[in-house]
């Protein structure tokens, strides 16, 4: 067991050095294997391949189509126009609120959470500038409103880290709708009170905007302030219709995210020449996201093959109390060491999702609320400085992990955390 915890530390401090998960997973597999006495060989060809290629084989077509669509509504300009609608309607007073209205929408409509970054970046700092609040609230703002409750808390969401468990517990995308919608006005109520708080902070020390001095930009990139944009209402239909056909009407995601491609493009005909390129563009993106989280599976098939993992199963399941509390500490404990909330999830529950369901249908709790538990754990300590989503955001608006890392902890990883608290009562309550 000692070497389960050697190779999680390794693979934790090689990815927040910011070494590439593709070959420190299988390094610190190969740590694992070798402490836990397995053949080494066979421990990468067999054991973590085979982890490796059933998540790529599950999930892939739900990664692809998703990225897709993410670069369509970006392309199209339809993510910026629904962004600009609402952060406009609000007003610059209420900037930090339009700007996490915003995002949640994005998310919720199914858009990659780096899309949503992207998108909405350049209207946050618009909005930031006329109300004079200081830029290094940007990235604490973005992430409470696109990492957090609608990725994993509020029922019927599309993005992937609430899709996971229902492979495992035979559920739907809107499994536990009440611990779901509390966890989401936990998250969402005090991250909102707090950076209004930090802001009032920011005023009194006579901290305000400033103008950007780094922003990244790439060849090609948009003038936003010349682009059209289509109109809202009909930049909305691709995300009410992925919403729709997952939860209404029960489509597989895939189909769901197949119609918002098309009507993301009905939406915007004119812009035809460029659809193949984004449509290139989100499919290459896509691979890279499937490989590194398929990756952090693999490394969680080894850990499950040695020996010392009945051991760690045995303390994680003896944690007393509720089984919930275990699976939100051994889905949080994964998701921080891989920095991935779908890698670390994916770890967790290929170990140990069976035997959860087992606990699930012999003591009475719903898998529901098992579903709703590990996918409110998955956003939680992935947040963490190494994460992918956290380096992007900070490089996008310019700022380091020493001016707004501690916000994006705060609201993308501690209110998480503590989100299971009031999901886990009302589960052991029966209210699911």
């Amino acid at each position: 067991m000692i070497g389960i915890f050697l190779g999680l530390a390794l693979l934790m401090i090689l990815a927040y050095r910011g070494y590439s998960i593709m070959w420190v997973a299988p390094l610190t597999a190969l740590v694992v294997a070798l402490t836990g006495g397995l053949e080494l060989l066979p421990s990468y060809t067999e054991t973590y391949m085979t982890g490796f290629v059933g998540f790529t084989k599950s999930w892939f077509p739900t990664f692809m189509f998703g990225a897709i669509f993410g670069q369509l509504m970006d392309y199209t300009g339809a993510a910026r126009s629904i962004a600009e609608f609402l952060t406009n309607k609000l007003g610059a007073d209420r900037a930090i609120l339009g700007v996490i209205i915003g995002c949640a929408v994005l998310t919720y409509g199914g858009i990659s959470l780096f899309v949503v970054v992207f998108a909405m970046y350049p209207l946050a700092l618009a909005l930031f500038r006329e109300a004079n609040i200081t830029r290094r609230l940007i990235p604490g703002t973005i992430a409470l409103g696109s990492f957090t409750f609608t990725m994993t808390a509020l029922p019927g969401t599309p993005q992937i880290q609430n899709l996971i468990p229902i492979e495992y517990y035979h559920t739907s995308p809107t499994a536990a709708p009440i611990m779901g919608i509390a966890a989401a006005i936990w998250i969402f109520g005090l991250g909102y009170a707090y950076l209004l708080w930090k802001e009032k902070k920011y005023r009194e020390k006579g901290e305000l905007f400033t103008e950007p001095m780094n922003i990244i930009k790439e060849d090609g990139d948009i003038d936003w302030e010349l682009e059209k944009t289509p109109h809202p209402l009909l930049s909305a239909l691709p995300l009410l219709s992925v919403v729709v056909a997952l939860n209404f009407f029960e489509l597989d995601i895939i189909v769901s995210l197949l119609i918002g491609i098309i009507l993301s493009m009905l939406i915007a005909p004119k812009k035809y020449k460029g659809f193949t390129k984004s449509i290139s563009k989100g499919s290459e993106g896509s691979v890279t996201a499937i490989m590194n989280t398929s990756a952090a599976v693999g490394f969680g098939s080894v850990v499950k093959a040695v020996p010392g993992f009945t051991a760690l199963t045995n303390m994680i399941l003896g944690i007393k109390g509720n089984p919930l509390i275990s699976q939100a500490v051994a889905v949080n404990i994964l998701a921080g060491s891989t920095g991935s909330a779908s890698g670390g999830m994916g770890i967790a529950l290929e170990a140990l999702g069976d035997k959860y369901y087992e606990i699930a249908l012999n003591t009475g709790i719903s898998p529901e609320a098992f579903h709703r538990v590990a996918s409110l754990a998955s956003g939680g300590l992935d947040t963490l400085p190494h994460n992918g989503a956290v380096l992007t955001l900070l490089a996008i608006t310019g700022m380091t992990h020493k001016e707004s890392y501690i916000d994006i902890f705060i609201t993308s990883l501690l209110l998480p955390v503590l989100s299971s608290i009031p999901a886990i009562i009302l589960a052991s309550i029966g209210l699911a």
